[in-house]
C-alpha cells in the first residue's frame, strides 16, 4: 500500500499474494511462511541467499532490472558493463544442463588460435569478471573423462546431441571451484595459504569486497593489514594481486612470491626497452 506505483492505492488480493508467494519459492528457492502467533510473514530459509548462489544472483538481477525500469527518463545517465559471452551460447548450454544432454562444441584456444571439437557433458556454469565459464566432462568409451573449463566467448559453435548422460555423483560445482579465484583452473596447483600485505587504503576495499570466501584479516595497524586466504595460486589470483600494483605484496609462500616477482620482472623489461 505504501508503494502507490505498485498498488494503485488498492489492497492486494489474497489469492494474488499466495500466487506471488509460490512463484517466489519456485524462482528464488525462498520459502515465505506465516508465523501463526503474529500472522506476520517471513523468509524461512534466508540462508539460501548466500553469496554465489543462483537464487541471490537472480534476486539481485531482478532488483536491478526493476530499479532500471523506473529510470527510463535518465537512462542515458546509467552506464552498464557488457557481457559479450552470455547471449548466444548460455541459453543452449543451460537447456542442455536441464535435459542432461550431451553437447558438441567447437572451441578456439587463444594461445595458438587452434580450433578443436569437443563432445562433453555440461556440468555447470560460472560468471566471473564479465565472462561466463562452463565446466564440461569429456566423453570416452567408459562414459567418463577429464573435466575442462570452457570460456563461452571462445566457443565458435555448439550443437546439442541426441544422447543424454547421468549427472556424475562425484561432481559438485561448489567443491570444484572452492579453492579457485575466478574461472581459470589448474589441476597441478595445490591449495595453500597465501599471505598478503595490503596498505591501509587498499585494505578498505579488501574488507568490503573479499578476494575469496576464505579471506581473513589477521593483522591490522595504521599503515597496513595482513590478509590470508586458502586458494590455488592460478593466473586469475596473480592477475588480481598485480592489478592492485604496489598496494599489495605477496609475503608467503615464497613460491607464489617468486611467481609474482617473475611477472613484474617481465613487465619491467617491456617498459625498460
Amino acid at each position: 500500500m505504501n508503494n502507490v506505483d505498485m498498488s494503485n492505492g488498492k489492497e492486494l488480493d489474497k489469492r494474488t499474494f499466495h500466487k506471488w508467494r509460490e512463484k517466489i519459492s519456485e524462482t528464488f528457492d525462498l520459502d515465505v511462511e506465516c508465523d501463526l502467533s503474529t500472522y506476520c510473514y517471513y523468509i524461512a530459509n534466508a540462508s539460501n541467499l548466500k553469496n554465489g548462489s543462483a537464487g541471490k544472483w537472480l534476486l539481485d538481477t531482478f532488483s536491478v532490472s526493476n530499479a532500471l525500469a523506473d529510470c527510463k527518463s535518465i537512462k542515458n545517465r546509467i552506464l552498464l558493463e557488457n557481457i559479450p559471452s552470455d547471449v548466444e551460447y548460455l541459453q543452449p548450454i543451460v537447456d542442455a544442463m536441464k535435459a542432461s544432454q550431451m553437447l558438441h562444441i567447437t572451441y578456439r584456444r587463444y594461445l595458438n588460435d587452434e580450433e578443436r571439437e569437443h563432445y562433453i557433458m555440461p556440468l555447470c556454469v560460472k560468471l566471473y569478471r564479465q565472462r561466463w565459464y562452463m565446466v564440461g566432462r569429456h566423453w570416452n568409451d567408459a562414459g567418463t573423462g577429464h573435466t575442462t573449463v570452457f570460456c563461452l566467448d571462445r566457443i565458435r559453435g555448439i550443437r546439442p546431441s541426441s544422447h543424454t548422460f547421468d549427472y556424475p555423483i562425484d561432481f559438485s560445482p561448489e567443491e570444484f571451484f572452492r579453492y579457485y579465484l575466478g574461472g581459470i583452473t589448474g589441476e597441478n596447483t595445490k591449495p595453500r595459504t597465501i599471505k598478503l600485505k595490503v596498505d591501509a587504503y587498499q585494505a578498505n576495499y579488501m574488507r568490503s569486497l573479499p578476494l575469496h570466501e576464505s579471506q581473513e584479516e589477521i593483522e591490522r595497524n595504521d599503515d597496513y593489514s595482513i590478509f590470508t586466504m586458502f586458494v590455488r595460486p592460478t593466473i586469475d589470483l596473480l592477475q588480481e594481486i598485480l592489478w592492485n600494483m604496489d598496494r599489495v605484496e605477496v609475503l608467503e609462500p615464497m613460491e607464489v612470491r617468486k611467481m609474482a616477482k617473475g611477472m613484474i620482472g617481465k613487465m619491467d623489461e617491456i617498459y625498460t626497452e
